[in-house]
């Protein structure tokens, strides 16, 4: 279902042109109201009158996360403190969360944005939403909820943890769609088995499913395991919140970015060049209708590439890949780049193991290391010691020929390892503690 005909299946023309009218009125109005832009501007020379097509943007300056820390809390505003009606923050785990605040306006785009996302999801009016994204400052319980709403869902304020009363929720409450990270939904997959609920006492049939990334085989499980269709979503609080870009349920390949909302460039994120689309790389997004925060040329730092190639479900706004990783969580082992959504996408392939791994990078004398923890299956752990090794030294010789690095690989016994009730940490980095 096309949520807004008109704006979703805009020719490229007319999507073009309104882009580029937004982008002049926003350039004029952080020129004029935030302080900190305007020294940026002036810096490298630009003024808001010479942004004069769509190719222009690349002579503005990038913004960073620092940026906004920098200005924390209310420096980046154009609009006074008493017309914003709320404030969102990042968890501020490496330093002071990056701030965020909306306008009604803001909340009124947000929301239409995330219905229009959950339409493309195959979410339709009447459906009851389960969110287990979590509410207060993050995002994603708060985006997720409003855009249900404005869709005309039902909309199950339950947010994350507690899983066997979530679980009690979704048998009870006739749940059909459920918004969550992948890591937390495979726990809920497991927790279901555990508890002897069988797949027809649900009612489940999609699963919107975002805030980290994940691989194509993990999805594959997700779908056998719960029977339903898993959909990726993106967004970054900095931005929006969720509902920036997310999958059609038609195609199922790559996320439809709102360009009426966000301009999206790929960029070389050593060099910041312009990467042209289809070249992978670091997504900058402008946003064009925030009143009171916009963001001009954001560093998402997330690695993807724009799908130039005309989408099967007659949306014209174009999409980005499969977010790879962040370019900060990229693994660098003796001189090899590799995410862990690259490692993940092999274990998810190996029979025998359990969706549920973690990384340990190490220094030892001088040369990095990387042990794999994945956990084995209750068949394959009562088996013969001889089928564990096996098992250990066909992963560890995959992930060698694939990817070129020597890892070592640990299996553990079924639950050994912990589940996350949102965003999963898969990385324990020695080097850095």
């Amino acid at each position: 279902m096309i949520y807004d005909d008109e704006l979703e299946t805009l020719p490229k023309e007319a999507l073009e042109a309104l882009q580029l009218k937004r982008l002049q009125s926003m350039v004029e109005r952080v020129y004029n109201l935030v302080p900190f832009y305007r020294r940026k501007f002036d810096e490298v020379g630009v003024k808001p009158e010479d942004i004069k097509t769509l190719n222009d943007l690349k002579k503005l300056p990038f913004t960073t996360k620092q940026d906004l820390r920098d200005n924390y809390p209310f420096g980046l505003f154009t609009i006074p403190l008493e017309q914003v009606v709320r404030v969102h923050a990042s968890s501020g785990t490496t330093g002071k969360p990056t701030v965020v605040g909306y306008s009604k306006r803001d909340i009124e785009v947000w929301s239409n944005l995330m219905a229009r996302s959950f339409a493309a999801a195959g979410v339709e009016r009447g459906d009851v939403i389960q969110n287990a994204y979590g509410y207060g400052l993050f995002t994603g319980g708060l985006g997720a909820h409003y855009g249900g709403e404005k869709l005309g869902a039902t909309v199950i304020p339950i947010s994350g943890g507690n899983t066997k009363k979530q679980i009690m929720i979704m048998k009870d409450f006739s749940s059909t769609v459920l918004t969550a990270t992948p890591s937390y939904t495979l726990y809920l997959a497991e927790t279901i088995r555990d508890m002897g609920i069988e797949r027809n006492e649900l009612k489940l049939r999609i699963g919107i499913l975002g805030a980290e990334p994940w691989s194509e085989e993990m999805r594959k499980m997700i779908e056998e395991k719960l029977g339903i269709d898993a959909i990726d979503i993106y967004g970054l609080s900095e931005i929006m919140g969720p509902g920036v870009a997310i999958e059609c349920k038609e195609a199922k390949h790559g996320l439809h970015i709102w360009e009426d909302a966000f301009i999206p460039e790929i960029i070389d994120p050593e060099t910041g060049e312009v990467l042209p689309d289809g070249e992978e790389g670091e997504l900058v997004i402008t946003t064009i209708m925030k009143e009171a925060m916009p963001l001009v040329r954001y560093r998402t730092k997330d690695i993807t590439r724009i799908i130039k190639e005309p989408c099967i479900c007659g949306r014209t706004h174009r999409r980005i890949e499969r977010i790879k990783g962040r370019s900060d969580d990229m693994l660098i082992i003796r001189g090899v780049n590799i995410f862990p959504s690259q490692i993940e996408a092999l274990l998810m392939e190996t029979e025998g193991v359990e969706p549920h791994y973690q990384l340990i990078v190490d220094r030892v004398n001088n040369l990095d290391t990387l042990e794999v923890k994945v956990e084995v299956s209750e068949k394959l752990f009562s088996d013969e010691i001889k089928h564990l090794q096996k098992l250990k030294e066909r992963i560890e010789k995959d992930i060698k020929d694939l990817y070129g690095i020597t890892v070592k690989v640990t299996l553990t016994e079924p639950k050994s390892l912990q589940r996350f009730e949102g965003k999963a940490k898969r990385v324990i980095d020695k080097r850095k503690i």
